[in-house]
């Protein structure tokens, strides 16, 4: 494939589980997927679904632990974990806070100066990502779902939102719903984004959501038992900003279920479903 470096490919669940490396012009540097290809897709193009992970994550984080392969294989879904930053950036404060920085991109574009030249995860994701996949793998781009945890489920409902003419489907595993709200937003946002916060309303889930729509139900899943609920996720905010704006929404709460992807695991057959009826493959 060139342009894009194969670093493993295994069988799993009848399809193919590879990890790949790549340079990214929007992140000014290399960064690492993981894909899996279902069965399906050694004889027509599939449709595909984006998990974003979370804060300290990697491409193996969901691809390892979520455990989603087997309901995608039987659906016929392409799944893409992207990393969640780019990496050995060399700045000075990008590495040392879990909080910020490699491992914490946010997926916003920054524009503020130093992180404006590589942090560009929104752009990656939605623009360089895909169509290099489209000229490399038998992805359907015209059937196209997102979704993610945590930072992920934030970056997942936000894209989405912003870009709806590219997604047919969204959903998210205890998203930060309101980063202008709580504190992991507002340490990202003010390095990335700068002072002005009506700049930061653009990668705020209950912001957008008040202003339009997404074309279909939104499904969000949040343990009652996970340690950042009150204090970083605060799911009431967006369920109380869908009804002010007019937006479908399945926020399903479950009680004794952590941040951790034990819950993730517990419930990726029914994002899987609900993606997998937006794609026409239910």
């Amino acid at each position: 494939m060139t342009g894009i470096e194969t670093i493993s490919e295994q069988r799993c669940h009848g399809g193919v589980q590879g990890f790949y490396r790549h340079y990214s012009e929007s992140c000014g540097g290399p960064m690492r997927f993981a894909l899996f290809q279902p069965p399906q897709a050694a004889s027509e193009r599939c449709p595909v679904l984006y998990f974003l992970a979370g804060l300290t994550c990697t491409e193996e984080t969901a691809t390892i632990k979520a455990g989603a392969q087997r309901m995608a294989a039987e659906l016929g879904l392409i799944l893409v974990m992207p990393d969640t930053s780019p990496r050995h950036t060399g700045i000075d404060g990008a590495t040392g806070d879990w909080e910020f920085g490699e491992g914490a991109g946010f997926y916003v574009d920054a524009t503020q100066s130093p992180w404006s030249s590589r942090f560009c995860m929104h752009s990656y994701v939605v623009d360089e990502l895909p169509a290099m996949l489209a000229r490399h793998f038998p992805v359907d781009t015209g059937h196209s779902g997102i979704t993610g945890h945590s930072m992920g489920g934030h970056g997942a409902l936000t894209i989405a939102l912003r870009h709806p003419e590219h997604y047919r489907s969204v959903s998210a595993f205890a998203p930060i719903v309101a980063p202008s709200q709580v504190p992991w937003g507002q340490k990202a946002f003010s390095r990335y984004l700068g002072d002005d916060r009506s700049a930061w309303a653009s990668y705020d889930a209950c912001e957008l959501v008040r202003r339009r729509t997404f074309d279909g139900t939104i499904l969000i899943d949040q343990g009652e038992a996970d340690a950042f609920l009150s204090t970083q996720l605060k799911p009431e905010l967006f369920d109380q900003a869908c009804a002010e704006g007019g937006q479908s929404l399945l926020l399903r709460r479950h009680a004794g279920y952590d941040h951790s992807y034990y819950f993730i695991t517990s419930f990726i057959d029914d994002h899987l479903r609900h993606h997998a009826r937006a794609l026409g493959r239910l």
